[in-house]
């Protein structure tokens, strides 16, 4: 093999790397920006919605209305579940709390204050990362367009921190 093959072909290879090198950049900040659950993407939405429906409407309700007086304790001193639509606290939290919740559960001193004790379970058992991403596009999908970016803007400054 020739000087001027051999060249050729390592400025071939630099090219490749280089292009790659590029291309794995731009997916990555692309992908920062992006939100893991997508209420525009119809494919998780619907996956999300009958995941919801299995899984979640019956506590949090077939609407995302929440139990009735929601903010006022139990009996059992535990508090109702409360709404995923636009009239709930859902959407004051990023996403990474909002999964995190679903994953794992109301765990204390992370998601909730110490010694709290809850009736939401974890599902990080019973639901892939998908499902919980995807059920928290479907809630998402229902938020009107305010309400929206106005959790887009707390999750993009959670993950600023």
């Amino acid at each position: 093999m020739t000087s001027g093959t051999r060249n050729k072909i390592g400025v071939g290879l630099l090219a490749a790397a280089f292009s790659f090198l590029v291309v794995a950049i731009t997916a990555a900040l692309w992908h920062e920006g992006k939100s893991r659950a997508d209420p525009d993407d119809r494919g998780q939405v619907a996956l999300g919605k009958s995941v919801y429906a299995q899984r979640c409407a019956a506590c949090h309700g077939t609407n995302l209305e929440g139990q009735p007086n929601w903010r006022d304790k139990l009996p059992s001193g535990r508090m109702p579940a409360p709404p995923h639509d636009a009239s709930g606290h859902t959407w004051h939290h990023p996403d990474t709390v909002l999964f995190g919740i679903t994953k794992h559960g109301l765990v204390p001193g992370k998601y909730a204050p110490p010694g709290y004790q809850s009736d939401m379970p974890a599902f990080g058992s019973a639901l892939s990362d998908d499902e919980i991403w995807a059920v928290l596009a479907y809630i998402k999908s229902v938020w009107p367009e305010k309400i929206r970016r106005a959790q887009a803007d707390l999750t993009r400054e959670s993950r600023q921190r």
